[in-house]
């Protein structure tokens, strides 16, 4: 059994994965070992971890993984259509947005856990917009972001520039041959947020579509980074079904930022201010409070931000291992 799912990996493989030569490579080493035995015994749960292990040697690939089928979190409207299901846990988990809200001293928090298609998160990201619209600064937490659709975030990264003219990615699809260009919107519902800073938090959790999120904001130059290095995935992936419970995710298309040239694959977007991922809120807090404390001008602001810069700083105190913005 192990080398029928093992063979039909491969073909999958080979038919779909972005880079046709390294595919071809990998496939004959993955039937070599199977032919070998090296497989055999294996329910599909070790198989799965045994192939992501030999691919990712191959091929040096987060996105290409052997693995079960995921359950979807279900409800009674979904039951029986992924699709459906998939839409529903988007609903209930407001889009993946975990927070929106003003913070002391008029800073702005957005807590994104994933990256939804603006066709069905459109409206929830521009109400989270619309919420911190009128602060001074702009704190984006994508510590805990594991992806989503490219579409949102362009959509995302729309509301942080003035017009149509940057061009943000783009991504080269095997299948057709063809590149689909990203470019900002000429339209969003909602108040762009433009000339005030934006810190984005990054960690070693962060992936994909939350890595190109940040990592267009930093080509860019819109943006701030804190954090750690982030996962390395950058290639769009399709699931594949194996089984009725064993799937494999290919890479069938690459991105390619128009800034830089290349992308995030394997290296991760590396932050502008590295520090540990739990101390990159208040490192990115106590400087979104500076910059408001010299360029306000609203009195209770500045009390705001006096009391909640302090508050840090006794923290700070207390926890020596914090490092200051003045050693970074």
């Amino acid at each position: 059994m192990a080398r029928h799912l093992t063979a039909i990996a491969c073909d999958l493989l080979t038919g779909k994965y972005v880079f046709p030569d390294r595919a071809v490579a990998a496939a004959d080493e993955i039937r070599r070992r199977a032919l070998a035995g090296e497989y055999d015994g294996l329910d599909e749960a070790a198989l799965g971890h045994r192939l992501t292990e030999h691919l990712f040697g191959l091929c040096a690939d987060k996105h290409l993984r052997v693995r079960l089928r995921e359950a979807v979190p279900t409800g009674r409207t979904g039951e029986g259509d992924p699709t459906v299901a998939w839409r529903e846990y988007q609903r209930l988990t407001g889009y993946r947005i975990a927070r929106a809200e003003r913070l002391d001293g008029n800073v702005g928090y957005l807590d994104l856990r994933g990256v939804p298609d603006p066709a069905l998160g459109g409206r929830a990201i521009a109400a989270a917009m619309e919420l911190v619209s009128h602060t001074d600064a702009l704190i984006i937490d994508l510590r805990r972001n594991r992806g989503g659709a490219p579409e949102g975030v362009a959509f995302w990264c729309s509301y942080f520039f003035p017009d149509a003219d940057i061009h943000l990615n783009d991504v080269f699809a095997a299948a057709t041959g063809q590149t689909r260009q990203y470019w900002t919107l000429a339209y969003l519902p909602g108040a762009r947020y433009l000339d005030r800073p934006v810190y984005v938090l990054t960690s070693d959790y962060t992936f994909s579509a939350g890595e190109e999120l940040a990592y267009n904001l930093q080509a860019q130059r819109r943006a701030t980074l804190i954090g750690r290095t982030t996962r390395g995935g950058a290639h769009p992936t399709e699931a594949f079904p194996i089984t009725d419970t064993l799937e494999i995710t290919i890479p069938t298309a690459r991105s390619i930022n128009p800034v830089t040239g290349t992308n995030w694959e394997g290296t991760g977007v590396t932050p502008d201010m590295d520090v540990p991922a739990e101390q990159a809120f208040a490192v990115a807090y106590e400087t979104a409070l500076q910059h408001v404390l010299t360029t306000s001008s609203t009195a209770f602001v500045l009390d705001e931000a006096r009391e909640a810069l302090t508050g840090i700083t006794r923290q700070e105190a207390r926890t020596t291992d914090i490092p200051r913005i003045s050693r970074l």
